[in-house]
């Protein structure tokens, strides 16, 4: 019987450093959800309220991603955004949190980002909508937190100033104790692996939004060569029904 916990993996060096990838994951056929029976990321079964994993608010990388994040949503419309004249009473979409972090600002129960379902555009974060409106990629315009789920870059430099990039899925253990608590996690249910893309092709634009065009060139040729072989099926796809 198959090893459920087992993993391929994908190692290459690209211009002196190096680079892991967890190949069970990016072969896999998972997509997000939202919207199509995602059940959100509360202790109970959240489904009805459309939210998905916009429930609290996006927190931000750095500075860089904030100002960032800011510049696009200042250039939203009302029909992109319902709840841009909102915002701008309660003193922006960007705040400080009861820690100190800075954050987006929630509104009923969710990123004040997220339109409802009642919204003419139908529900989903405004600034996806007004990337789609520009044609550009929206990972220019989201928080790095939302567009880069359910993808997770890690890095180690060793004694001898190496570096070795990791890139795999989230784990429930990236959230630290509060991921336990989550009633959903979309990478471990099989409802998300419906997708007829594998992740390597689906999330092109995330993954080079995090590795660079070069290496993700270098993956996929990487992943070819490998194809002539059995991979590991990923294994939220042998979970009982």
């Amino acid at each position: 019987m198959q090893d459920a916990t087992r993993r391929d993996w994908l190692s290459f060096e690209h211009e002196g450093e190096t680079y892991l990838f967890d190949l069970t994951f990016l072969s896999s056929n998972w997509q997000c959800i939202f919207g199509r029976g995602c059940r959100g990321i509360h202790e109970t079964d959240t489904t009805e309220l459309g939210h998905g994993c916009c429930s609290h608010g996006a927190y931000f990388a750095d500075k860089a991603d904030r100002r960032r994040v800011r510049d696009a949503i200042g250039s939203l419309t009302d029909e992109q955004w319902q709840f841009r004249a909102l915002a701008r009473d309660l003193g922006g979409a960007i705040t400080r949190n009861d820690d100190g972090d800075w954050v987006t600002r929630t509104h009923d129960g969710a990123c004040i980002m997220l339109n409802r379902a009642e919204h003419p555009r139908g529900p989903g974060c405004a600034l996806h909508v007004a990337a789609i409106d520009d044609g550009v990629s929206h990972v220019g315009y989201k928080p790095e937190v939302c567009w880069q789920l359910p993808l997770r870059l890690t890095f180690h430099t060793d004694e001898v100033d190496h570096t070795t990039y990791t890139l795999r899925e989230w784990h429930r253990r990236d959230w630290g104790e509060g991921g336990e608590e989550f009633r959903w996690w979309c990478t471990e249910g099989r409802e998300a692996f419906t997708s007829h893309d594998r992740v390597v092709d689906s999330l092109r634009e995330e993954i080079i939004g995090l590795v660079g065009d070069g290496v993700y060139r270098r993956l996929l040729a990487e992943m070819d060569r490998a194809s002539a072989g059995t991979p590991v099926s990923h294994p939220a796809r042998r979970v009982s029904a």
